[in-house]
């Protein structure tokens, strides 16, 4: 019988992170390595705020592998905590799991699609007017 597994895809500004969720023992992984050896604690306390909200009695039966690239380090440690929040809804198939995130941030399962507002011609910053000394 074939195992459940269940892709997933978080954003913010210019990080992706796709998150992997299957059967196992609670092990989750950025990038190869283990959350829990992370060695920035702020991180990586956001990285498993969807998993304390989860719970131990979902989070003990799945195995989360997440693959992050681009920005820096904040943007990524918010797409990996969305893409693992996206990744335990999809598999446990849950909506008050859903509404629990949704209540404590909306972010958790909706992507920022904020960008950076492009630069204008002949001005030095995007709203940024040239000054002038004509009065």
């Amino acid at each position: 019988m074939a195992t459940k597994v269940v892709n997933a895809e978080g954003k913010r500004k210019s990080a992706v992170a796709r998150a992997t969720v299957k059967e196992g023992k609670g092990k989750v992984r950025v990038n190869g390595q283990l959350i829990s050896s992370m060695p920035d604690t702020y991180f990586k306390m956001k990285m498993q705020e969807p998993l304390i909200i989860a719970g131990d009695n979902v989070t003990s039966k799945v195995s989360i592998s997440v693959n992050v690239q681009g920005g820096g380090v904040n943007g990524q440690a918010e797409a990996v905590r969305q893409a693992i929040a996206k990744g335990l809804v999809k598999w446990t198939n849950n909506k008050s799991l859903q509404t629990e995130y949704g209540n404590y941030d909306r972010t958790l399962l909706v992507a920022d699609v904020r960008r950076k507002e492009p630069y204008k011609p002949n001005d030095s910053k995007a709203r940024a007017k040239r000054q002038s000394s004509k009065r």
